[in-house]
């Protein structure tokens, strides 16, 4: 098995990813650094990242949890808050978060040690649907509605125009549902506050096939084997339009 498919098929990260910590010779088989890509390893080798011991490739996992509002989408956390990390069952083979959700945004988070597919799910070109539940401040008017339609003009540059449905208004508050296929940083607070009607609270309902459910609040649990291939279909398709485009 090559060395960046072991890697990846460890958790330690993507096969991409993975390549770039071998040329950066942050990787050791049987003691030695390797920087070249085509390197092959078996059960039988010592592979090592940074020092901290050998990865051995594992049946992959994907755990799916609510992540409660106040919480570090990280496994570590310098400041000290807590991380999604707390949240994994003990005896769990290494699992990593697939992308952020804020810290003040509570819902769906699905962690794995399947690499690339987490690469998959994060990469903006393949454009994975995200829905979220949002309250805001005031009456979500048509022309606010079409403008996250159109799409909204961000610091960095517009950003994709959005799904919206507004689920009800009451008390100068807007109840809204907003699905978007990018991943910048506080993208829907952004876009909302853009139309001057900043978040009160947000949900993410959906990752792709993932749905929250009614899965409660800090709780964890496997992904479905209808899950799990929905989300195989999204790699290999993925797979396809990257041969095809002669990536």
């Amino acid at each position: 098995m090559r060395l960046q498919k072991y890697l990846a098929h460890a958790g330690v990260a993507s096969r991409r990813k993975a390549g770039e910590l071998i040329a950066a010779g942050r990787v050791r088989v049987n003691g030695r650094p390797v920087r070249e890509l085509g390197v092959t390893v078996d059960e039988r080798d010592r592979v090592e990242v940074d020092g901290a011991g050998a990865v051995r490739p594992n049946a992959f996992r994907y755990l799916v949890t609510h992540k409660p509002i106040h919480m570090v989408t990280t496994m570590r956390d310098p400041q000290g808050r807590r991380t999604v990390a707390s949240l994994i069952p003990k005896g769990t083979p290494r699992v990593v978060p697939v992308g952020r959700l804020d810290f003040d945004t509570s819902g769906v988070l699905l962690l794995t040690n399947d690499g690339d597919l987490a690469h998959v799910l994060t990469h903006p070109c393949f454009g994975v649907e995200k829905t979220y539940r949002a309250v805001v401040r005031g009456r979500l008017a048509a022309a606010d509605v079409q403008a996250l339609l159109a799409g909204i003009r961000l610091d960095e540059g517009g950003a994709a125009p959005a799904k919206v449905r507004v689920v009800s208004t009451s008390g100068g508050y807007s109840k809204l549902d907003m699905t978007i296929h990018e991943g910048r940083n506080r993208q829907v607070r952004r876009m909302l506050e853009a139309t001057e009607h900043p978040v009160v609270s947000l949900v993410r309902l959906r990752f792709g096939p993932i749905s929250l459910g009614d899965l409660p609040i800090g709780a964890v649990r496997d992904a479905t084997e209808r899950e799990v291939r929905a989300l195989r279909v999204i790699a290999s398709q993925a797979g396809r339009a990257v041969a095809e485009g002669g990536s």
